[in-house]
């Protein structure tokens, strides 16, 4: 990729995967894009639970579809350790993980994986299958791996989102 515009335009969400593993290097680099990624107030509170053999998969099926990957990231946010805004008392706990998560999208897509970032799942149910502490909130699930899916053009933007004069504003709304 030449820049990230065009890294980003060329990320989608995958729903069909490869039944291939997930190379340990880059699940390394996608971790560490992930431990990398910017919080509020540097708290920190990111915690990633990684699922990638059969039966943890087999597990998380019970709580969401993750569509054939051979491997997910649970991200977690440690309500203890996220900044809260004290003016509204709103914990940065979800936008902290999805910082992380979106961190680790587009490093597997810069290393040719796809990913489909996943918000319906049944978190009590994850909690339970995988043990996930009281203090953490599964926040977030990201299914990693070689998608079977062709590639998306990346002019689909032009049609799909809207014009950037229906969402900027200069100084005022």
């Amino acid at each position: 990729m030449n820049t990230f515009l065009e890294l980003a335009k060329s990320r989608h969400s995958v729903r069909s995967y490869e039944k291939r593993a997930v190379e340990t290097e880059k699940l390394n680099s996608i971790l560490e894009a992930g431990r990398i990624a910017p919080t509020a107030a540097n708290m920190q509170p990111c915690r990633f639970l990684v699922l990638n053999d059969e039966a943890a998969m087999s597990k998380l099926q019970k709580a969401c579809t993750p569509h054939g990957a051979p491997l997910a990231i649970v991200v977690c946010a440690d309500k203890k350790a996220a900044w809260v805004r004290p003016f509204d008392k709103a914990s940065m706990t979800d936008i902290d993980a999805s910082i992380a998560a979106d961190h680790m999208m587009m490093c597997a897509q810069d290393m040719g994986l796809s990913s489909c970032w996943i918000t319906y799942f049944k978190p009590d149910v994850v909690r339970t299958e995988f043990n996930i502490p009281d203090d953490l909130v599964p926040v977030n699930i990201l299914v990693i791996g070689y998608g079977k899916e062709a590639a998306k053009s990346p002019n689909r933007y032009d049609d799909e989102r809207n014009p950037m004069d229906m969402i900027v504003q200069y100084s005022s709304f």
